[in-house]
């Protein structure tokens, strides 16, 4: 089915993306199709990282994350990345159009590209990122980046599948100021990556305390937020609490994604007047009829600490378990990647789609959904089917290695399931 090379997946120009330690000669393009996939690029180094967060952690005192926290956030980034493959063509079409129409020239190859790249990407995402906190219709997808409740550096992977969809139009403007549009991809990554090392409660930022909603929401300069009047500084004197203010009790990413568009259409359902009714879905989501626009603050829930968090237990051998299939599916993730344009439309699709059952079902595993063990065997069985005619990775020794992985577990959750019902019938 294709082939992949080991070497490429930890290379250390990867990692210095994460830190914005980039050339601006080697990050400067001319061509859109050039600029190269940042973020997938370093996804090896964020699971690295998320070790090496958890060690320092623990040399510092302080406990910095849990199983079923940290899988579900690196679930979500699975996500996002895969659907990304299919989607990156759209988040900013027309730009070119318009770009046309630009009242300033910048050369492509020019220092002042690279740095118009850098300004614009970053004062967009100041907008886009307050825009997603404001309007309900962009909350509903927006909040799953705030729905985990341990603050380290998986919280910045848990992203919005459709986030890069509803950007559209917040960066096609910089195109009038004559941004090159490879600048703009290029910091677009860039300003992401850089977002991912700060997001730990070993470097301090914002929690879900009454204080903090609706503040700082600058990327990687705090200037926007001190120019627009949302910057908000922490206090020493009140412990922070992580998480959405009605905190979801579940780990499921697809449930996660998607349970508050619900939420969102049936507060616009509710409405006596049609005007009220716009207003639920274009106000923010604290909004009620005769508050300000985004709500009257002094109704809001003020959340404290210590708050009791959603921490299911799992057996020893199914943490393993989960462990073993999320490094697996985020390599068959990385192969999809690495071989999509060789890959036939079909072929892409049932690929994707079997990435997306299978991040979704090792997720749900926290919340004991009764069909989790029907759906492993399922896809256990299916990769296995699969497999045997067509290799995955061209790779024999990986490929036989990725085989047992699938045929233990469907053999494992085959007795499981049977043992389940054996018991229920006495």
């Amino acid at each position: 089915m294709g082939s992949v090379h080991i070497d490429h997946l930890l290379s250390l120009k990867r990692l210095g993306t994460l830190f914005y330690a980039v050339s601006p000669s080697n990050t400067t393009f001319e061509k859109v199709e050039q600029v190269p996939n940042y973020i997938n690029e370093a996804v090896p180094w964020f699971t690295l990282t998320v070790v090496l967060e958890h060690i320092l952690g623990l040399l510092r005192g302080k406990k910095v994350g849990r199983l079923n926290d940290n899988v579900t956030s690196l679930g979500h980034a699975i996500l996002y990345e895969s659907l990304k493959l299919f989607t990156r063509w759209f988040e900013m079409s027309g730009y070119l159009w318009i770009y046309q129409y630009r009242f300033i020239d910048i050369p492509w190859n020019s220092p002042w590209a690279w740095w118009a790249g850098f300004i614009a990407a970053d004062f967009v995402y100041y907008w886009f990122h307050r825009a997603s906190h404001e309007v309900s219709v962009f909350w509903a997808l927006h909040q799953v980046h705030h729905s985990h409740e341990d603050y380290n550096v998986t919280v910045a992977l848990r992203q919005s599948a459709f986030q890069r969809l509803f950007s559209l139009g917040f960066y096609q403007p910089m195109a009038l100021l004559g941004v090159p549009l490879p600048a703009i991809c290029v910091h677009f990554h860039l300003n992401l990556l850089v977002q991912f090392i700060i997001h730990t409660v070993l470097i301090d930022k914002c929690g879900a305390n009454k204080y903090c909603l609706d503040k700082n929401y600058g990327g990687f300069l705090i200037i926007w937020d001190r120019l627009f009047g949302t910057f908000a500084a922490e206090k020493d004197d009140e412990e922070l609490v992580y998480g959405l203010i009605d905190q979801p009790q579940a780990n499921g990413i697809l449930y996660l994604q998607f349970f508050y568009i619900r939420e969102i259409i049936n507060k616009a359902r509710m409405q006596e007047t049609w005007g009220n009714t716009v207003r639920a879905l274009i106000c923010g989501p604290g909004w009620s009829p005769g508050s300000p626009r985004l709500g009257d603050m002094d109704t809001f829930k003020d959340v404290k600490a210590p708050r009791a968090k959603y921490d299911p237990y799992l057996p020893s051998w199914q943490k393993a378990y989960v462990a073993i299939h999320y490094l697996t599916i985020l390599f068959l993730q990385q192969v999809l990647t690495f071989n999509l344009k060789t890959y036939s439309l079909s072929t892409a699709v049932v690929f994707f789609a079997f990435i997306v059952v299978s991040i979704s079902n090792i997720t749900v595993m926290f919340d004991k959904w009764m069909w989790v063990g029907v759906v492993e065997v399922a896809r256990c069985a299916f990769y296995v089917a699969i497999a045997r005619s067509t290799p995955i990775t061209g790779v024999f020794s990986i490929d036989f290695l990725l085989q047992m992985i699938f045929f233990v577990s469907m053999v494992l959750w085959t007795l499981r399931s049977m043992s389940f019902t054996h018991v229920k019938l006495l």
